[in-house]
């Protein structure tokens, strides 16, 4: 069984996937993994891509297909319930994440101990229009706020997470937004990293600025909400007698 499981949701990234995954060999050479892509509905080539990545890899690469697209959080929740690894540790399939963070984000959450159960990417140089940084960190503002989880940049797709961890969060239409402050909520703490963004090098976002945003408000309430509504969730052990 491998021991990491990293997770790709995208949709429409055929052209992205050929380079992101030589660059994921590369950056876990020596390592015990799996690459698992889920495709979430895609319309582009991105099946017959994976079908011939899959012979020139030595690392097992899974290909799961969404029959319609469901959104990245449920994506993500695809690939945590397939994930053979103890660790899960996310990228976005478009290249503006860089491999070679996924390796310190496993080994911070590993030596952060257990009582961290998520390593946050935190992204630098970010490479978006003015409008997207600027409309992001009103988000990130906001979201602090209001949820104080501490963390500068929710949205940033490179994390590494506790799998068991991981499944039991809530999923929602946004989750991956939320992590940090859900992984709290179970009890753990968050470890943060700083990882560099690049420019996407094919294709156009699938998501827009307002439609997101809009979402993301609703999104936050409902978190705000269950935060309230729901305990911490506490350590439990069994005390054997006898």
């Amino acid at each position: 069984m491998p021991e990491i499981s990293i997770v790709i949701p995208c949709r429409n990234e055929a052209a992205n996937l050929p380079l992101l995954l030589d660059e994921i060999g590369a950056a876990m050479a020596g390592r015990d993994f799996e690459v698992i892509v889920v495709d979430d509905g895609s319309t582009d080539d991105t099946a017959s891509v994976l079908g011939a990545q899959a012979v020139l890899h030595p690392f097992p690469l899974r290909h799961l297909r969404h029959e319609k697209s469901a959104g990245q959080s449920l994506s993500v929740r695809s690939g945590a319930w397939a994930a053979r690894g103890n660790i899960v540790a996310t990228i976005d399939g478009d290249g503006q994440n860089d491999p070679q963070y996924i390796p310190m984000l496993v080994d911070a959450l590993r030596q952060a101990g257990p009582g961290f159960g998520v390593a946050q990417g935190e992204r630098l140089k970010r490479r978006d229009s003015k409008i997207k940084q600027l409309a992001s960190r009103f988000a990130n503002w906001l979201r602090k706020a209001i949820l104080h989880d501490e963390t500068r940049d929710t949205g940033c797709g490179l994390k590494a997470i506790h799998t068991d961890i991981l499944r039991k969060l809530p999923f929602f239409d946004g989750t991956h937004r939320f992590v940090p402050a859900l992984v709290i909520q179970e009890g753990y703490q968050v470890v943060h990293c700083d990882v560099v963004d690049r420019s996407r090098r094919h294709g156009k976002s699938n998501y827009g600025i307002f439609d997101r945003g809009l979402q993301g408000v609703l999104d936050l309430a409902g978190v705000w909400w269950l935060r309230r509504r729901r305990r911490r969730m506490p350590k439990t052990e069994e005390i054997r007698h006898g």
